[in-house]
């Protein structure tokens, strides 16, 4: 059975539709009028060899943060669907990856508990 989850969400600001499938090519189509945000999640399903599509509409004349936001809750409940009861998964993963100019050191704990922490200092 494959791992894949749909997801809709349509909220005063937003209406966001996003399927992903973990076990994928890595192929992402996305569409989210955030050119730097679709390029970021194009690459976060090709490096993680799952196929994401995301098509999302907002009120990105005001500002792109609803966007982006409602675009992390759904990929998230994506995940959690997709993941089922999460047996067989590896709970933690860490990983730090050097792309052109930047460093990215993220970790990861697939624990249901949702929880960010996002630090980007811009030198």
């Amino acid at each position: 059975m494959p791992r894949e989850a749909q997801v809709v969400r349509k909220t005063k600001e937003t209406d966001i539709r996003l399927t992903l499938r973990l076990e994928g090519e890595g192929e992402g189509r996305i569409s989210t009028s955030v050119g730097f945000f679709d390029h970021m999640l194009t690459l976060f399903s090709r490096h993680g060899f799952f196929d994401l599509t995301v098509t999302a509409k907002g009120d990105t004349d005001v500002d792109f943060h609803h966007v982006v936001e409602d675009v992390g809750i759904c990929l998230g409940e994506a995940f959690r669907k997709s993941l089922g009861s999460l047996t067989g998964i590896t709970r933690y993963a860490h990983a730090s990856i050097p792309m052109i100019e930047a460093l990215a050191h993220v970790t990861v704990d697939i624990s249901a508990r949702p929880h960010l922490v996002f630090r980007c200092p811009l030198k």
